[in-house]
């Protein structure tokens, strides 16, 4: 069997810098927004060229306090891709605000940044671009249609830690960014956890007090804030996982190169496109087929695990049922989510995996 993710291996390759860690924290018998949070905060706020960052407590917070600090609330509109995880619709909603969907791009997944203006209006307050699974929005244009109408850019960055756009890292392309450190992201704590980057000084010192019951001095509170902290423990753990980011991003990187040379020849297999502009660092390897359910059921029974991002998209939910946005309403992400499928990827994958995913793939593509 070749798990889509193999979790275990991954952690357990860390195991002694992790028990170190471990007892950095025990030994401090400090437990919350400690040495650790700050020392986290410093290093990967350099890794991704910002002036800031901000741990807290999962991405959704991330993008939600974001959000919550540009004042965004009931009245407001944010655009938002029709083609993402459903947490970057569900920040917005929390803020009282309406999530306005944008189709994707055909090729890349990430929306399209032609298709933005003509989904703002006069109550649009800020556009999130996500990096779907792993590959950088085309950030110009959307910064460019921003500025034009004074709308804040805030980069969902939940799956591109690493990831460049013309030579850039994600989390330093927009006005903000909004990070998940979910146990299975390229950059994976051992639970929740999530961070804010940001060149912005007054945003950082409002999402610092906003994360922490809305204040700046214990016990002084200057807003309605909330509980929202990176955990001190998660912090050692991310800061081991930090050093090692690059060089599994690259090792990514080999796998997709082996399965974008071994399917490009099955011509009823849709593959990843990237632009010459972007460094994908590949959280997911999608490909997309007609007969999707049947491929995947065809893999698993082989031994290769897949799974579904996303099956459903966020406007077909049920929670967001009260939108009214029918069946047909975004049809390219809607053919996308009866198409897409996850095949396995991770560092700990070696070439041998790699080509018996692609010779299986082989092996039973062609009888669907």
């Amino acid at each position: 069997m070749i798990p889509f993710l193999d979790l275990k291996k991954i952690n357990l390759s860390y195991a002694d810098e992790m028990q170190q860690a471990l007892k950095r924290v025990l030994d401090s018998g400090w437990f919350v927004l400690g040495k650790e949070v700050d020392l986290f905060e410093k290093e990967f706020a350099s890794y991704c060229g910002a002036d800031h960052a901000i741990g807290v407590a999962n991405g959704l917070d991330a993008i939600f306090l974001i959000l919550k600090a540009y004042g965004v609330g009931p009245g407001d509109e944010v655009i938002v891709p029709s083609n993402t995880y459903i947490a970057t619709w569900l920040a917005a909603t929390q803020c009282g605000a309406v999530p306005v969907p944008v189709e994707p791009d055909a090729m890349t997944y990430n929306i399209d940044p032609a298709k933005i203006e003509s989904a703002i209006t006069s109550r649009t307050k800020a556009i999130i671009a996500v990096h779907l699974y792993g590959q950088a929005a085309d950030m110009d244009p959307i910064n460019d249609v921003a500025r034009r109408f004074g709308i804040k850019v805030i980069e969902d960055c939940a799956q591109a830690h690493g990831a460049r756009y013309k030579g850039r890292r994600v989390g330093s392309l927009g006005d903000s960014a909004a990070f998940s450190f979910y146990p299975g992201k390229n950059l994976g704590a051992l639970g929740d956890g999530g961070a804010v980057t940001t060149d912005d000084s007054q945003l950082a010192e409002s999402l610092r007090a906003l994360r922490n019951y809305g204040s700046k001095v214990k016990y002084h509170n200057e807003f309605l804030g909330f509980n929202s902290r990176l955990d001190e423990l998660q912090a050692a753990f991310l800061r081991v996982k930090l050093g090692k980011l690059d060089s599994e991003n690259s090792r990514r990187q080999e796998i997709a190169r082996v399965y974008s040379a071994g399917l490009s020849e099955l011509a009823n297999l849709v593959l990843p496109d990237s632009p010459e502009w972007a460094e994908p660092v590949w959280h997911l390897y999608v490909i997309r087929h007609a007969k999707r359910d049947q491929l995947a059921q065809k893999l698993n029974a082989a031994g290769i695990g897949t799974v579904i991002h996303y099956p459903v998209p966020p406007h077909l939910q049920p929670c967001y049922g009260s939108m009214n946005l029918c069946e047909g309403s975004f049809p390219i992400s809607e053919s996308m989510h009866n198409q897409v499928l996850s095949i396995p990827m991770g560092p700990t994958m070696t070439d041998e995996d790699a080509n018996r995913v692609v010779d299986i793939i082989h092996g039973v593509v062609d009888g669907l």
